[in-house]
């Protein structure tokens, strides 16, 4: 019967010799019955040392070498988020909507727009920032300074007609509701000849303002931008963009909505010399006082509806639509009841500090300016009538004018020269209480998210450079937000249910909305973020750079696999 040979094994020996470096043989063990046979396959003394390594590794199924073995990483940057603006950039066409031909300028402006999403900071910092990204690298801007960034603002500025012109084509049409707002930002310095002491939308801080107007489309994009000194009236902005809509954009037919301290009768006596271009507006609280006075507007319109539509010779040519919000009505009640016992409480201060001065009475002037400060406080001057005299003072309500005020709660009238075929009286409203869109552009801008002040620009040129930059980052990330909505706070069936849902009620969240605010977790299970917290989640994603460390010359990049969270980004993205 013949004898049956099996493998045991493969491995390297090394055999010692007396007066010679030992030999490294190649060798296997057969078994042979019940004894095991030694097989000398080869002689690979002459081999390097970590060739013979090498092959121990492969015969003990051992790997070949650890990573950090192998290569050394050189370099790990933030590449996530870089990577979800720039994508969101290239799907909206910014970089042709800048130039059609790739340039230097128009690369340091993408870099710019790009850092303001993700972290708004100085042009000079801008330089130092991008490095600790990937945005640098993705732009190709790694050796710029901020001369050049200046350099690019001016070229921007030269080309912001054209852009605005592309994004109207893109977004407008004839007939299309446009949007218009003013805000204003603070200035750091004395050299722009744009910064004026004015009307402060943020409130009075000593500082010189510079005011611009924002145009944007019926969903809140914003599509324009122009800059005016700290002491322009925002009436007096309409004219330039009844002119830009017309010369720039190239529409005869739009409808202009804007609030009633923007849309004043002289400015609508302007715009009703265009008759392509319609307007809708709302009457100031006298002239609905006097509607009310007149009969014109009376509770019992609302008895079965809450909007009715009145006429009156006051407005000839005009569409009045009446509005009554009861829980407004109620909200503005409560609120002047609070205010009035708040100013009471501190006139009865005064009251007693009067009487408590017995030896030496309190002047009519000191005890005036005690009051105006008081009334100026709360803005209650107008229901109170005070009696100041030397060591004397004493106030009442006056009753009748709060009584007439109270009439008014919850009641608003709105204006249009649009007739009832073209816009129902409910598409009106609509029209008008989108402007809201326009404070989301303002929020954004002014707020964490692209930050436009302080504003320490010290040319007129620059500024209104600055301040169109960051409309575009703007525009970049209203895209951003309305993609990602599924993941955000916020409502992602606002825009379907707008044009159906009753447009004097206060808006209520969808069901969708309620449930994912309550829980935190979105429909997929993931949890519901803020725009910033997303940003920060997709930064976490790396773009590393690394080195063999057999081949110093031989360098390679390895992108972090994303995680679930920042998987489900990159597919809403499309990226």
């Amino acid at each position: 019967m013949p004898r049956v040979l099996y493998i045991v094994a493969m491995y390297i020996e090394s055999v010692p010799n007396r007066k010679s470096p030992p030999a490294i043989l190649l060798r296997e063990s057969v078994r042979a019955g019940r004894k095991v046979v030694k097989h000398t396959l080869a002689n690979i003394s002459h081999w390097p040392k970590s060739k013979i390594e090498a092959l121990r590794c492969v015969l003990h199924d051992e790997p070949l070498a650890l990573p950090e073995q192998l290569f050394e990483i050189e370099r790990s940057r933030p590449h996530g988020h870089v990577e979800m603006v720039l994508g969101m950039m290239r799907q909206l066409g910014l970089d042709q909507m800048l130039f059609s031909k790739r340039c230097r300028e128009r690369d340091l402006v993408l870099a710019m727009v790009a850092q303001r999403i993700l972290f708004p900071a100085s042009k000079l910092a801008n330089t130092r920032l991008w490095h600790t990204t990937t945005l640098a690298e993705q732009l190709s801007v790694q050796d710029a300074n901020e001369n050049e960034l200046y350099a690019a603002l001016d070229w921007l500025l030269e080309r912001q007609p054209e852009i605005e012109k592309k994004l109207a084509t893109r977004h407008l049409r004839e007939g299309a509701l446009v949007l218009y707002d003013i805000s204003s930002s603070y200035y750091y310095g004395q050299t722009c000849p744009l910064a004026r002491h004015g009307h402060n939308r943020d409130g009075d801080n000593g500082l010189p303002i510079i005011v611009y107007g924002v145009l944007a489309d019926e969903a809140g994009r914003p599509l324009a931008v122009d800059v005016y000194a700290g002491n322009t009236g925002d009436p007096s902005t309409v004219p330039d963009q009844v002119e830009k809509v017309r010369q720039t954009f190239g529409l005869e037919r739009i409808v202009l909505a804007g609030d009633r301290g923007m849309l004043t009768q002289t400015q609508i006596a302007t715009l009703k010399q265009y008759p392509g271009l319609g307007w809708i507006s709302a009457l100031r609280s006298t002239a609905i006082r006097e509607l009310v006075a007149a009969g014109a507007v009376q509770r019992s319109l609302f008895d079965e509806c809450n909007l009715a539509e009145i006429s009156s010779a006051d407005f000839p040519g005009e569409r009045l639509i009446a509005c009554y919000n009861p829980l407004l009505a109620e909200e503005r009640k409560r609120t002047r009841q609070e205010l009035l016992s708040a100013t009471e409480k501190e006139l009865e201060k005064i009251v007693r500090a009067v009487q408590r001065r017995t030896k030496t009475p309190l002047r009519a002037s000191e005890i005036g300016v005690k009051v105006g400060k008081n009334l100026n406080r709360f803005k209650m001057g107008k229901h109170f009538e005070t009696r100041i005299a030397d060591g004397a003072f004493s106030y009442f309500r006056k009753r009748e004018g709060i009584e007439q005020e109270e009439q008014l709660d919850g009641l608003y009238v709105l204006r249009t020269s649009e007739p009832g075929a073209r816009l129902s009286a409910a598409d009106v409203v609509r029209g008008y209480k989108s402007l809201a869109q326009v404070e989301r552009v303002f929020r954004c801008v002014k707020g964490l998210d692209i930050m436009v002040q302080p504003i320490f620009h010290r040319t007129e040129d620059h500024v209104r450079a600055h301040i169109f930059l960051c409309v575009l980052a703007c525009y970049v990330e209203w895209h951003l937000r309305e993609v990602l909505t599924p993941l955000l706070f916020a409502d992602d069936q606002v825009a379907s249910e707008r044009k159906s849902r009753d447009p004097v009620a206060p808006a209520k969240p969808s069901a969708t909305a309620v449930l994912k605010r309550a829980r935190h977790v979105t429909a997929e299970g993931f949890e519901v973020q803020d725009f910033r917290t997303l940003l920060q989640v997709m930064a976490t994603r790396c773009r590393s750079t690394c080195r063999l460390k057999s081949h110093p010359d031989s360098v390679f990049v390895q992108v972090t696999k994303p995680d679930a969270l920042q998987a489900h980004i990159l597919k809403l993205l499309k990226l």
